[in-house]
């Protein structure tokens, strides 16, 4: 992993994965994208954080994560850790 603020979880195919990831690049946060389709031991990784495989999960610096977050979720996680 990166000193990145965040890692996010996803695949290319997932449209809730692409749309949060359009997201943060749109907004500048720079973040860690971990493709879980290429690495089964992420997917995994994944899935252990979440409890579930569905996916974007997304990992904050404070230690918690969304899954399938809304874009006003994702907004105010990254406001209240003074992202934005």
């Amino acid at each position: 992993m990166s000193d990145s603020p965040i890692t996010m979880y996803g695949a290319d195919w997932c449209h809730d994965c692409r749309r949060t990831k359009a997201q943060l690049d749109g907004l500048g946060i720079d973040y860690t994208y971990v493709d879980v389709e290429a690495d089964a031991e992420a997917a995994e990784k994944a899935r252990s954080i979440s409890g579930r495989t569905n996916i974007p999960v997304v990992v904050y610096s404070d230690g918690t994560h969304q899954v399938e977050p809304s874009n006003p979720d994702v907004e105010a996680k990254l406001r209240e850790l003074s992202l934005l």
